[in-house]
């Protein structure tokens, strides 16, 4: 994505919120709302591109996107700004605090902030009030934890593109990210970056433009908070030690400790400059040098968690891991009939440009009401998609559809509607807090369904907004082996669903996977390499991933 397109996006939807503060049509809130998703979506520049090009974008909203573009805000979101106090607008970060009661809290009890919210209901000064029962506040207190734990990590997605702008940069002879998202985790604290450069690379980097501010500098170590708030530490490093800096700094600390111990006791020393024997330089360039000095197979960065794989290396067991270029095929992805953004002519066209086997357009099912689907529309694009097979003879469109399971599970089409798609996803969008053995029931049910191939984002978890539902997993993926019922891993950074440890869980109990993107527009057909680092993470090889089969193997797991 664009950088233009999402600082318009997200100031477009700071503007929808600010407008919904003030008591703004609804409707109009929501067109808000769906510019600025579309703008976040949009495959070209706005900033270079034509922005009245993009789909929901009116003449008034594209004034608006133009004065952004020009001076970094526009004029409506600046009176806003000063309309609404900023305590109030604190106040709405809160998972499952609306703008009316953010506005009744601030005037009527001086509440300005999330924390301060969270100390009013610990002292009870908020028992009693009217709308505010018990329930209630003991959600706020979950959602003002929730948005703690968020405000000191952001999603791999944020620092994926963070660390890729600061790379792109600076002016060095090799540069690269390490630490925790090298190792692909889901969510970062702060963002490691190592440069083979000259000292001026500094003073480089202290001038970008992210930057916000500038915590400590040095020759070897800059480290900044950036516009976004998050720390970027640079290190410049030897280009001769920079296998051993790359392992050091990738972590995590638990694995560095074990591969430490292993060269001490062979009397050697490990360190970030390299792997020495007294004086002796063993290994430094690179890290696959450093692991084979060791006697160890290469460890790949995301599986570095002391989590087996320095036993496994030691015996030359480690699994030929899942790769990006393994996968053959997209099974989630929507367009505009629904809540995406693009087309179905464009959504497939980006498929074929990436060189797919088969690619599934699976919009979401009538129970999810706001997208006002119909089988009379999903049986238009089932024709539309045939047609369009014509035009792509060497990659496989595959009608779907994104079904809802619902709190009994069942999901929205009886059998012989369910019969005529090529892949049936199902996922929970609703009535998140049900008990564990009531959920649990749920996902069975839905395992159990003949016509359910693959269980979508199961923990239903939103990084930061939304916690994950309570499930006896080890049931659930019982029943998932046992149906030949498939798990997703959805690659969309704020979701990252399953995550990697529930994923080893699931393969313990012989559930195969799909690694989808749950695209929305076309530059979510890219979130892919998200999922495989959690299936990487996970230790997936490509024969636990049905998308990397051949289409006929594939064809018979959706339909034995």
């Amino acid at each position: 994505m664009a950088r233009a397109n999402e600082e318009a996006a997200a100031a477009l939807q700071e503007y929808a919120e600010l407008f919904a503060l003030t008591g703004g049509d609804a409707f109009r809130v929501r067109s808000y709302q769906k510019a600025a998703k579309a703008i976040a979506g949009f495959p070209e520049d706005i900033s270079v591109a034509d922005v009245r090009g993009v789909p929901g974008v009116g003449e008034a909203i594209a004034k608006k996107m133009e004065e952004f573009l020009l001076r970094g805000s526009f004029r409506q979101l600046d009176d806003l700004r000063g309309r609404v106090p900023e305590g109030v607008r604190r106040l709405t970060r809160v998972p499952t605090l609306g703008p009316k009661t953010a506005i009744m809290l601030f005037e009527e009890f001086g509440i300005d902030s999330p924390a301060a919210l969270g100390e009013a209901i610990a002292a009870g000064r908020l028992d009693g009030v009217r709308g505010l029962g018990p329930k209630t506040l003991a959600n706020l207190a979950k959602g003002i934890e929730q948005l703690e734990q968020s405000g000191r990590r952001v999603h791999i997605g944020v620092a994926m593109s963070l660390a890729e702008q600061v790379a792109g940069s600076l002016t060095a002879e090799r540069i690269a990210y390490a630490g925790s998202l090298r190792r692909m985790k889901d969510t970062i604290g702060d963002i490691d970056i190592l440069a083979v450069a000259p000292v001026s690379v500094m003073e480089e980097f202290r001038a970008q433009p992210y930057v916000a501010e500038v915590i400590a500098a040095g020759d070897k170590k800059t480290s900044v908070r950036t516009t976004s708030g998050v720390q970027v530490d640079l290190r410049v490093v030897p280009a001769g030690s920079w296998g051993a800096a790359m392992q050091y700094f990738t972590g995590s600390k638990e694995h560095n400790v074990a591969i430490r111990e292993m060269a001490v006791k062979k009397g050697w020393k490990l360190s970030e400059y390299g792997l020495f024997e007294g004086e002796r330089v063993i290994a430094a360039e690179s890290e696959e040098e450093i692991y084979a000095a060791l006697g160890m197979q290469f460890v790949p960065p995301p599986m570095r968690e002391d989590g087996g794989e320095v036993r496994a290396a030691l015996r030359g067991e480690l699994p030929e891991l899942v790769r990006l270029e393994d996968l053959r095929g997209d099974l989630h992805t929507h367009t505009d009939l629904t809540d995406g953004i693009a087309s179905l002519d464009d959504m497939v066209a980006a498929g074929h440009a990436r060189g797919y086997s088969y690619y599934a357009v699976t919009d979401h099912a009538p129970d999810l009401a706001m997208q006002r689907m119909t089988l009379d529309k999903a049986l238009q694009q089932r024709e539309r998609v045939a047609k369009l097979q014509e035009r792509y003879p060497g990659m496989r469109l595959l009608h779907g559809t994104e079904l809802n399971i619902a709190p009994d599970g069942s999901v929205d089409w009886p059998a012989e509607i369910l019969r005529g798609f090529d892949v049936c996803v199902a996922s929970v969008h609703s009535h998140f807090a049900m008990s564990r053995e009531e959920m649990t029931r749920r996902f069975i049910v839905a395992c159990e369904n003949p016509y359910v191939d693959i269980i979508g984002h199961p923990t239903t978890r939103k990084i930061g907004k939304r916690e994950p539902v309570d499930a006896d997993w080890d049931a659930v993926f019982r029943a998932a082996a046992r149906t030949g019922t498939a798990m997703e891993i959805d690659s969309f950074p704020d979701r990252s669903d399953l995550p990697s440890d529930l994923v080893r869980l699931a393969k313990h109990h012989g559930v195969k996977f799909s690694i989808d993107s749950d695209s929305h527009a076309i530059p979510h057909l890219a979130n892919q390499r998200f999922g495989i680092g959690i299936a990487q993470r996970a230790w997936l090889t490509a024969d636990d991933v049905i998308n990397t089969w051949p289409l006929e193997r594939l064809r018979s797991f959706l339909r034995p």
